[in-house]
């Protein structure tokens, strides 16, 4: 298979994601949430395990590894949080602003060159928020302060997680080479390790899951399968596709699938506006990448 039909496998399968998780956090905390979803995912990563090569896992890949989870466990939860409070559609199209946050990184820290393109682009992610938070008797600037305020301000969290986090996945799939099956089993042992340890840090009771179990148990079955499949293509297409770019940028697609199809199945406000802009803020992240 292709590297470009598994980016937009995953890109369907996150959309699906999306809508499951903004389903199941209707009725549960997101603590809680959390926690059922990384074991669901671990029991399912297990499968995985046959194809796994111990011998060629190193102390670096575990090491980076287990950053890159802490990492994106934060993130997972900051995303959560935000969805649970905001609209889905004025939730996910935010986080396509990470390419453009990374070319701001990238020119200050290295220098690297912002050309017309990446420049363009940036024009077009700014105007993609503005449009996304634009509201009745606002002055100019308030569709900006979404990222100040919670629970705007878990999508700012969020973005800077991610950043690093596809910095560092980058830097275990090519620079360190580590397997797919290795990647996935080892990513979801630890986010299961890391949820439990948070768990029980915060003294939630095991009634809670027991609940949410009996509640939702199918829903998270067949989130954590979702998952899965988009995580394994994803990760899949970046080691296939001829630069890493390219099939980040057809996964991005599933923000605009979820905002349509989750705007209208949750009735959320204003989706025409919203579609508009998460097309706006695709076109400027594509851009950013040139």
């Amino acid at each position: 298979m292709d590297w470009v039909t598994l980016a937009l496998i995953s890109a369907l399968f996150s959309a699906f994601a999306a809508i499951l998780e903004k389903k199941i956090l209707f009725q549960q905390k997101v603590l809680c949430f959390t926690m059922v979803l990384a074991v669901f995912n671990a029991i399912l990563a297990t499968g995985f395990l046959p194809g796994v090569n111990f011998s060629e896992i190193t102390q670096i890949h575990i090491w980076v590894l287990l950053i890159k989870t802490l990492l994106s466990a934060a993130a997972f939860l900051c995303v959560m949080s935000a969805i649970q409070n905001l609209e889905l559609s004025s939730a996910l199209p935010l986080l396509v602003l990470t390419p453009g946050i990374t070319a701001i990184v990238a020119f200050l820290l290295w220098q690297e060159s912002l050309n017309e393109y990446r420049i363009l682009g940036l024009v077009l992610l700014t105007i993609g928020v503005y449009l996304l938070n634009l509201g009745q008797n606002q002055k100019i600037w308030d569709p900006f302060s979404v990222f100040l305020k919670k629970p705007g301000l878990y999508i700012s969290l969020a973005l800077i997680f991610f950043t690093i986090t596809s910095l560092l996945n980058r830097l275990l799939v090519f620079r360190q080479h580590l397997a797919t099956n290795a990647f996935m089993v080892l990513e979801h042992y630890f986010l299961a390790l890391i949820f439990l340890a948070i768990f029980i840090w915060q003294k939630n009771k095991l009634e809670s899951l027991h609940q949410a179990l009996v509640q939702s148990w199918p829903y998270f079955l067949a989130l954590s399968i979702v998952t899965i499949i988009y995580r394994y293509a994803e990760i899949v297409a970046i080691q296939l596709a001829p630069a890493v770019a390219l099939p980040v940028i057809l996964k991005r697609i599933s923000v605009f699938f979820a905002v349509v199809i989750g705007g209208k199945l949750f009735q959320e406000s204003h989706i025409l506006r919203k579609t508009i802009a998460t097309m706006i803020l695709l076109l400027g992240a594509f851009l950013v990448t040139r």
